[in-house]
């Protein structure tokens, strides 16, 4: 509690931008503000599960503190509130949206002079909660701080996560919105990031014709966020503007790298500092399938399927330059900015492709071994994250030692492989750069079925080993870990095939 008081908690944001004074979460439209001041709903009994020593180390922490992280008490210095903003989902325009269920006590003044927000999510309701109950289940809640912290060490742009602590309520969700809704333990989780903004939170005052509003929020965002830019010149908002979409192409070719399908990119859920935010239904590929996706609402659509996921971020792109165009002189120069960022995306594909399959810089001729390796994953289920952490490994054109990554060898015609592989020895000269490669595609990933384990011991008998063994684990997942192998470095079990949590997720939490 001492510490919590003493450190630098910072109100800005509440200063600098429109907001709602009327306390409380009642949801109902804001019209004309940013954010609303709120208060988190105490927990009844709050039990501190999860916590990140590195997250603590950057906000200054040391001391866990249940209560405060689960939203039951706020310190000296916290200014509650919940932001406003709107967003596309699923390609349509939503309107309001808004921190439905996320809470921010404030920013932290960093030891290293830097400055985050601290937000709870699950701790309540809030304005923006529209039919729902502001509150988060344990298994979703575990998702989100293991893929946070894993995400991190991927070395994939990401919001982090600090804790993760029970409330000791029930909590009524249907699962997969079948008219099956059952009680589940509820969780609060929290997360860090220099800010929770949004291409929505820019959205939203365009769409109410509240130009002013838009100007007096990009004028904060810039000031506060990217003091390198300054946006009161058509120049000035390009060069910012630039800076955005590119570094949402560069979390977007992480994500395509590692093998990582987010589930949901609304554009309410894409960050205006290009980090990964809103872990939702997001799932890893197993068998390298470019269409798959494990949102169960996107099963028809497949609109944010893995293979379509850079498309997307371009689409959304394009809507964050529409919201900012009432405040462009020549709005002309926006397109630019746009074209610029789908040369941008298809570079890192090639750059990550070259990295990946260890040959360096990518060249023209190398397009079709890429193709042809993308046909065989289509005709053959083989696993992303074995396949080209054993390529890097292989010491001659043989199939041996890539055989862990095939699902099915037996019934899998491997003339073909054999073949790709040739060619691929050939091409990097018997002599991959393995070093590249080491670094580039990871050993663990955060699998669908490996949460599920760690959901499964925690709800049934309280049991967070596993959380743990993940947390630690996947804090070096370019490493070895000779003696997890056995148990982690493997393709998905039968069990999980169908497995609701593994193969197919909602948007449920």
């Amino acid at each position: 509690m001492g510490q919590l008081a003493s450190l630098s908690w910072k109100r800005r944001f509440l200063d600098e931008t429109p907001g709602d004074e009327v306390k409380g979460g009642r949801p109902r439209q804001v019209p004309g503000a940013c954010w609303s001041k709120v208060e988190p709903t105490p927990a009844p009994s709050p039990k501190l599960r999860l916590w990140s020593a590195e997250v603590a180390e950057q906000l200054g922490l040391s001391e866990p503190d249940a209560e405060v992280f689960s939203g039951s008490r706020v310190v000296e210095g916290m200014v509650p509130y919940a932001q406003r903003y709107g967003g596309h989902q699923f390609g349509n325009w939503a309107h309001q949206l808004g921190d439905g269920r996320a809470i921010t006590l404030g920013e932290v003044q960093t030891p290293d002079h830097g400055v985050l927000e601290v937000q709870l999510k699950g701790a309540g309701l809030t304005p923006y909660s529209r039919t729902a109950d502001g509150k988060a289940v344990l298994r979703s809640s575990i998702r989100e701080f293991l893929c946070s912290e894993a995400m991190h060490h991927l070395g994939v742009p990401t919001t982090r996560a600090l804790s993760l602590a029970t409330t000791g309520e029930d909590v009524i969700r249907d699962v997969l919105y079948d008219g099956n809704p059952a009680p589940e333990p509820g969780a609060v989780v929290c997360r860090v990031a220099p800010s929770f903004l949004r291409f929505g939170s820019f959205q939203i005052h365009v769409a109410d014709g509240h130009h002013e509003t838009l100007r007096t929020l990009v004028e904060h965002t810039v000031r506060r966020h990217f003091p390198h830019h300054d946006v009161s010149s058509d120049d000035g908002l390009v060069a910012w503007l630039t800076e955005v979409a590119r570094s949402t192409a560069t979390m977007i070719a992480h994500w395509m790298r590692v093998g990582f399908v987010h589930g949901v990119m609304n554009t309410d859920n894409m960050s205006i500092h290009g980090l990964t935010v809103d872990y939702g239904p997001y799932g890893w590929l197993e068998p390298y399938d470019v269409d798959w996706t494990p949102n169960t609402t996107d099963a028809s659509r497949r609109r944010y399927r893995y293979g379509h996921q850079p498309h997307i971020g371009v689409w959304n792109v394009a809507r964050l330059l529409e919201a900012i165009a009432p405040l462009m002189e020549d709005k002309g120069r926006l397109q630019p900015i746009l074209d610029d960022c789908m040369e941008f995306a298809m570079t890192l594909q090639s750059d990550t492709w070259g990295a990946k399959l260890g040959l360096g810089t990518l060249e023209a001729s190398d397009e079709s071994l890429v193709d042809d390796l993308l046909t065989l994953f289509g005709h053959t289920e083989v696993d992303m994250t074995l396949f080209f952490r054993l390529l890097g490994e292989v010491a001659e054109p043989a199939l041996d030692g890539l055989m862990l990554a095939f699902y099915s060898p037996e019934e899998t015609d491997m003339k073909p492989w054999g073949v790709w592989l040739g060619r691929w020895w050939e091409r990097v000269n018997g002599r991959p750069d393995r070093t590249t490669m080491r670094i580039t595609n990871p050993k663990y990933v955060l699998r669908n079925w490996m949460a599920q384990m760690a959901i499964d011991a925690a709800e049934q008998d309280e049991d967070y080993s596993i959380c743990e063994e993940l947390h630690e684990l996947l804090k070096r997942p370019y490493d070895e870990h000779p003696e997890m192998e056995a148990k982690w470095f493997q393709k998905r079990p039968e069990w999980a095939k169908q497995r609701v949590g593994c193969s197919m997720l909602s948007c449920s939490s």
